[in-house]
């Protein structure tokens, strides 16, 4: 499947998506509106989580949920993972995809149009592991 081009976009939709493209990380709907206030992008914050949904739905945007509950966008052709502690929060980025050569077979998917993937790994990093074992 071809990703649409940002011309196929709604505006604030291309606004939102050139936005987490040109972050040198992930950010959250609160970032993004924050970033975009007092611009000619500007919109509310409602409207930014809409458009976040909307563009996952078109294939450019992931997802990424923090223990907190905390949800981080980035654009899909970032093909990044984390591993993340599950009580100080800390991320730490993959150096590289290990299903990024992974094909899925596709007589078996039953129509399914695969478009993109997360993969995340939970657990404690070494300062929490320390503390656990010390106290």
């Amino acid at each position: 499947m071809q990703a649409p081009s940002p011309s196929d976009l709604a505006p604030r939709q291309a606004s939102l998506l050139a936005e987490l493209r040109h972050a040198e990380g992930e950010l959250s709907g609160q970032e993004l509106h924050a970033r975009l206030r007092g611009g000619p992008g500007a919109m509310g914050l409602a409207t930014v989580y809409r458009h976040l949904r909307q563009l996952q739905q078109r294939g450019l945007v992931r997802c990424r949920h923090l223990p907190s509950g905390e949800a981080l966008y980035a654009p899909t052709e970032r093909d990044e993972h984390h591993l993340t502690c599950v009580d100080c929060g800390s991320t730490v980025r993959l150096p590289n995809c290990p299903v990024h050569d992974l094909r899925l077979p596709g007589e078996d998917l039953g129509g399914f149009l695969p478009m993109y993937h997360t993969l995340e790994f939970f657990g404690l990093c070494g300062q929490c592991r320390g503390d656990r074992t010390s106290g």
